[in-house]
């Protein structure tokens, strides 16, 4: 007796899988500055990124509208010749977001203050506190598959 066994995804289920960071290092000379560069090492950082996100087939890149995150996220961009969508951390629908990323990798790269909440919002749970100041290397990863929801925070350095 043969058995097939054919299966059928819903549409509606495609995997989703969202990766956020908080910028690279930045230049703290001059605290006035609301739009700091990268230092040195927030410019290795942006090109460690890169290389940790070389094989996660990356399909979209959000980045606030500063120095600091744009050019962290830059060199994957032009690397996969992606476009940067500018968003504000303060007008997100995230319903809108998870919609319109549905089945999409994608990478979020955010501030200290707005990632954690950004990443709570996603999973409709107060989970995460603020990142430190001096912390630049956690990596938090939505996953979405199946109508199921994992979350979880790694450090890369």
């Amino acid at each position: 007796m043969l058995f097939i066994f054919v299966s059928f995804e819903n549409p509606s289920d495609e995997c989703s899988k969202i990766y956020l960071i908080r910028h690279a290092e930045k230049v703290r000379t001059d605290k006035s500055d609301r739009d700091p560069d990268l230092n040195n090492n927030g410019f290795m950082r942006a090109e460690n990124w890169k290389k940790y996100f070389f094989d996660k087939d990356i399909s979209k890149i959000y980045s606030t509208n500063y120095k600091r995150t744009l050019k962290t996220v830059k060199p994957l961009a032009h690397k996969n010749n992606l476009e940067i969508l500018i968003y504000s951390a303060d007008d997100i629908v995230y319903e809108d977001f998870l919609n319109s990323n549905e089945g999409e990798n994608t990478l979020v790269v955010g501030h200290s203050n707005t990632i954690p909440d950004f990443v709570n919002n996603l999973i409709n749970e107060k989970y995460y506190e603020q990142i430190d100041d001096l912390n630049n290397s956690n990596l938090y990863i939505v996953s979405i598959c199946n109508s199921g929801l994992n979350h979880k925070l790694i450090t890369v350095d």
